[in-house]
């Protein structure tokens, strides 16, 4: 008589807890389906139009004396870079008239 007990109280737990977890996913699957309808309808009825930043032409502000200053500054370090070249080339033809003689 035991056995039969023991065999239908296993068979009573283990439908019940069959019966929880299909509830569970059932209860569970419904709700994604309906968040999943959710996103859906919003993405379909979603505005066309994206709010964005203003073009970057429109956003950069003109400041005259900063243009200035970095106008002669860089006049600045092109003559520096021009009088390196001039002294270099002097330094060629130094170099040239040296080692091979003067030519003219």
């Amino acid at each position: 008589m035991s056995f039969v007990a023991g065999s239908l109280a296993g068979a009573l737990v283990m439908g019940g807890i069959y019966h929880g977890f299909s509830n569970l996913v059932q209860t569970r699957t419904s709700q994604h389906r309906a968040d999943i309808h959710m996103l859906s309808e919003r993405i379909a009825n979603a505005s066309t139009t994206i709010p964005s930043a203003p073009p970057a032409s429109t956003r950069i502000t003109h400041h005259p004396l900063t243009s200035l200053i970095q106008s002669k500054w860089n006049d600045e370090v092109a003559g520096l870079f021009g009088t390196a070249w001039r002294w270099e080339q002097r330094a060629v033809e130094l170099g040239k008239k040296v080692l091979y003689g003067d030519d003219s």
